[in-house]
């Protein structure tokens, strides 16, 4: 051993008491040694001097070995202990390693070669005890803190919980009142509608100029406040999951050609081209006419209000797997990529102050977004800054029955590509092949 050891032994025999320390000296053991000859010594001075072993004898005058290593265990004083015993049996080790004793060594086979290796191997016990201790206490106190932060990640969770059901009543509160608002705000405006409307009827008073323009920009404003009502009223059955498809079969092209037809008074106060093309071997879907009508002029309406020159264009066209495509593109200002996800948020523009110059509530596309996903369709956005964008619609060309409400007839597509009704089993082979009023078969 390299270092210098301070040793103890405690022995009320001298002649012990020398066999160890000239068998410590012969083997060249590098040390300081101390001598006592009892127990209280032996405590007192343990009590104020740390040492890296203890060699005890077992019989002493006072007490004998296993007293005192309780002792100075129970006092939690922790070094080596190896006991010189008078006899070696099991019965007396089993006595000294409960007490706490870390070795031990019969008197009889005192020898350097002995008390180095009993030496070295009782110091490795006790540093490898002490590691143990050490890594017990890190760990006591690991699982300390994880049960502190345990219970502060409970407290902060039941806050979460709170706080969640706050904002979700806060939501619940918040849908109750824009449908109410929205119920009541469009009444009075369907009214200005439907009075300035009448008062531009020739046969109800000729107007002068200047009346006539005021009545019509009376109906235009109107008309704009009640579609964002409208969108307002959307949004909050969205939300609350209170809004049902109304399949139908129709012609698409007619629903697409009656949204541009709408929009073409806006594309012309604004010299901007508005085109439709089309590739369609069939025209019917089996969708919400009016849904999809929506969806178009949300789409048209944006592609318009953001288009200074140039042209807005419609292209509709066949997909695989029983799909058509709905693309509206334009030569407008175009979107930032960092912006695609947030211009679908509801109420989320790009332009989010009081000055913008493009109005809107910013709830167009977030109701488009739901209404395509309720359909089982997808939507896609390509766009570069100053050159233009592209919001493309995929939707199946007939929608599921989960997305449609319950007094919605269920349809199937046969090997023929026809719509027809979906055979009910409870009814007879007769009346299933006839398909009932209201849903001729229609080719696709």
């Amino acid at each position: 051993m390299e270092d210098t050891l301070k040793i103890l032994v405690v022995d009320d025999d001298e002649v012990d008491r020398m066999a160890v320390r000239y068998a410590l000296t012969k083997a060249g053991i590098q040390m300081e040694l101390s001598e006592v000859g009892n127990g209280n010594d032996a405590f007192s001075i343990l009590s104020t001097t740390a040492y890296d072993c203890v060699f005890l004898g077992y019989r002493l005058i006072t007490q004998d070995a296993l007293t005192l290593i309780q002792q100075l265990r129970s006092s939690e004083i922790k070094v080596p202990l190896v006991v010189l015993t008078s006899q070696e049996d099991e019965q007396t080790a089993v006595q000294l390693f409960k007490a706490g004793a870390t070795d031990y060594l019969s008197k009889s086979r005192v020898s350097p070669e002995n008390l180095v290796q009993v030496l070295r191997s009782a110091i490795r016990v006790y540093r490898a005890e002490i590691q143990v201790a050490l890594a017990k206490d890190q760990l006591k106190e690991s699982h300390e803190q994880l049960i502190r932060k345990n219970q502060e990640l409970e407290r902060q969770q039941q806050q979460l919980q709170m706080q969640n059901f706050k904002l979700s009543e806060a939501s619940v509160l918040k849908s109750h009142f824009l449908a109410t608002m929205s119920h009541e705000l469009r009444t009075p405006m369907n009214a200005i509608i439907g009075f300035s409307q009448i008062l531009l009827r020739p046969k109800f008073g000729q107007l002068t100029h200047q009346q006539a323009d005021m009545v019509e920009r009376i109906l235009n404003n109107g008309k704009h406040l009640l579609m964002l009502v409208n969108e307002v009223l959307d949004f909050s059955k969205l939300e609350a999951g209170r809004l049902d498809l109304k399949a139908e079969i129709f012609d698409v092209l007619k629903v697409i050609n009656l949204a541009v037809g709408e929009m073409r008074s806006l594309a012309d106060a604004k010299n901007l081209s508005l085109l439709v093309q089309t590739d369609l071997q069939n025209s019917l879907v089996f969708n919400d006419p009016v849904r999809v009508k929506q969806i178009l002029i949300n789409l048209l309406s944006n592609a318009i209000k953001f288009t200074e020159s140039g042209e807005v264009c419609v292209e509709v066209k066949e997909l695989p797997a029983n799909r058509v495509t709905i693309i509206v593109r334009d030569t407008g200002i175009g979107i930032a990529p960092r912006d695609f996800k947030r211009i679908f948020e509801a109420f989320r523009q790009v332009d989010q102050s009081l000055t913008r110059k493009y109005p809107g509530t910013g709830l167009g596309l977030a109701i488009i977004d739901s209404l395509v996903r309720m359909m089982g369709g997808k939507i896609f956005l390509e766009s570069k800054l100053e050159v233009g964008s592209m919001f493309k619609i995929e939707l199946p060309r007939q929608i599921t029955l989960s997305a449609v409400g319950g007094d919605a007839q269920s349809l199937s597509v046969d090997s023929n590509q026809v719509f027809s009704p979906a055979k009910n089993p409870h009814h007879s082979s007769s009346q299933a092949r006839q398909a009932p009023i209201g849903y001729p078969k229609f080719k696709l």
